[in-house]
């Protein structure tokens, strides 16, 4: 009996095992369609240890988990009546790292308009930077920051729930 069943469940395996690894495909497909970057917990110079720190130890960016930004009513950021998405995000230049910040963005699928950096003036040329991305609609986007000679790229998936 035991003989019986083993060459049953190996014969029968290989004949569904093309199936099987079809759907897993399938189901991790929408996973894959943002290869959000997952925060590294490099944390800047001074700064306290974070999870959601992520750098490269020149340019340091703080993100949201998985690297997924969720807008929803009554939470952080904020929807704007055009549709546009506002998100705080604090960069760090890290030691030896002089310049003003820039952060240009776009949306990796290629279509619409580039996010606006937000970036007041009174924070000089190193260490701390406050910052406001505005995403013009939800999606996924391909974010990087510049100072002096640092470059530092990451990809968020901007969504919203509970609409």
């Amino acid at each position: 009996m035991y003989l019986f069943l083993s060459r049953f469940l190996v014969k029968n395996l290989f004949s569904i095992l093309p199936i099987i690894i079809t759907l897993s495909a399938c189901a991790g497909a929408e996973d894959n369609a943002c290869p959000a970057t997952v925060p590294n917990g490099a944390t800047p110079q001074g700064e306290s240890q974070s999870d959601l720190h992520h750098g490269n130890g020149e340019l340091f960016v703080a993100l949201w988990p998985e690297g997924r930004i969720i807008f929803e009513p009554g939470g952080p950021g904020e929807i704007r009546e055009d549709g546009s998405l506002a998100m705080k995000f604090p960069w760090w230049r890290g030691d030896g790292i002089v310049g003003q910040l820039e952060i240009t963005g776009r949306n990796r699928s290629g279509d619409g308009p580039a996010i606006e950096a937000i970036i007041p003036d009174g924070y000089g040329d190193t260490g701390f930077q406050s910052t406001a991305i505005v995403f013009p609609s939800e999606g996924c986007w391909e974010i990087t920051g510049r100072a002096g000679e640092a470059e530092l790229t990451v990809i968020v998936l901007a969504e919203i729930r509970d609409r």
